[in-house]
């Protein structure tokens, strides 16, 4: 942990959270996976232990801590066996936490965010729709303005704590003719008439619940808009660098707990009398992979590092997520097939993280999509500007 990156006292919360994470969190994964629903309690014990709260402002009940210490709580997350779990936690605390800080106002940070931060009330992000994907402008859920309400209608898919959340961050189109000039985030409470959740069943992720959510002609009223009305489109992207930035470090994470899990079981399994880790075509493999997850681990530390100092790094950010992720499917593809038959079974952990791992190239912006935005970075030299200026 001696680094430029992280201090003595990074290593003394990586301490801590790890030790909460084995006593509050691991006795629990195996049900929570079984029933893909994660128990009210442990939502609050993470609010009360301020691991919702490290880099939110301390008039909240946050910390106002670097972004390292948020590196530290999404790397440990990724050791617990459930990226469905870890899913659940950073979704509410960087997605949908991020939209209340950045543009709600006093009041919603006080009514939402400051319970956020104490794990009283749980927050999704509600962008993706079923017809749309990672094409965010061609969403179609409108607001229309009545009065002094707005009225919202359309759906969203593949929402993260869609089921059991309080409340979500909502992106429609006020003005559908302004194409993505014309969208604007709000913040709707579960609770409204209208709002329904339907579960979706998925290949992995268990632990986490993933919704489709419609809205029915949902009444909100005007305060609950956030920011300023047509600009959601903006603040969506000027949120996509800490989010792929994420989604990045827990590629990489898993990827280093795969091959350090891998690398034990390999040292105790032997094969014609020696154990497997001494055959040169095993080592050599665990060898190339090792070095590719340090090599994605030192990039994405690099990106945080000047993202923590206020650069824009939407660039580096979409190559740390597209690479780690790539490297992170092919690691823990090749350590299952280490194990032989036994990484084929479900009491061990690599073929749960070998279903979890395929959502990291298709979440958060597929690796088509990123690509293609990098393509027009490095080929067409388009030079992407921060969208909202701090």
């Amino acid at each position: 942990m001696n680094s430029i990156y992280f201090t003595e006292d990074h290593q003394l919360f990586r301490d801590s959270f790890r030790d909460f994470l084995h006593k509050e969190v691991v006795p629990h994964i195996e049900k929570w996976e079984k029933t893909g629903q994660i128990e009210n309690f442990i939502w609050k014990k993470f609010g009360d232990m301020g691991f919702f709260g490290l880099n939110y402002p301390e008039a909240y009940g946050g910390s106002n801590l670097d972004l390292f210490y948020t590196v530290i709580f999404l790397e440990e997350l990724q050791k617990v066996k459930s990226s469905g779990f870890a899913a659940a936690m950073w979704a509410h605390a960087y997605l949908a936490m991020t939209h209340l800080n950045a543009e709600g106002d006093e009041r919603i940070k006080q009514e939402y965010l400051a319970p956020s931060i104490a794990g009283e009330k749980i927050g999704a992000l509600c962008i993706t729709e079923p017809f749309g994907g990672s094409d965010v402008a061609g969403m179609r859920t409108v607001a229309e303005k009545k009065g002094n309400k707005y009225v919202i209608n359309g759906s969203k898919t593949f929402i993260t704590n869609g089921v059991y959340a309080d409340y979500y961050v909502v992106a429609a189109k006020t003005n559908p003719e302004l194409g993505n000039k014309g969208i604007t985030m709000f913040l709707v409470d579960a609770k409204l008439n209208g709002v329904s959740a339907t579960k979706l069943d998925k290949l992995g992720w268990r632990a986490s619940d993933t919704a489709e959510i419609a809205f029915d002609n949902v009444e909100i009223p005007e305060e609950n808009l956030m920011g300023e009305e047509g600009k959601g489109f903006a603040y969506i992207m000027q949120h996509f660098a800490l989010e792929r930035l994420i989604m990045a470090i827990n590629a990489h994470a898993r990827a280093e707990y795969a091959i350090d899990y891998t690398l034990e079981y390999m040292s105790q399994r032997e094969a014609f009398g020696s154990p497997i880790n001494k055959f040169q075509a095993l080592r050599h493999t665990m060898v190339e992979h090792a070095t590719e997850v340090e090599h994605c681990k030192l990039f994405n530390y690099a990106a945080v590092a000047r993202l923590n100092a206020g650069e824009y790094v939407v660039k580096e950010a979409t190559m740390a997520k597209l690479k780690s992720t790539k490297v992170a499917d092919q690691v823990i593809y090749d350590c299952l097939q280490m194990l032989g038959g036994y990484g084929y079974m479900e009491e061990y952990p690599l073929a749960r993280l070998f279903r979890d791992s395929r959502l990291g190239p298709i979440g958060g912006g597929t690796s088509e999509i990123l690509k293609e935005i990098l393509a027009k970075m490095i080929i067409d030299n388009k030079d992407y500007q921060p969208a909202v200026k701090k």
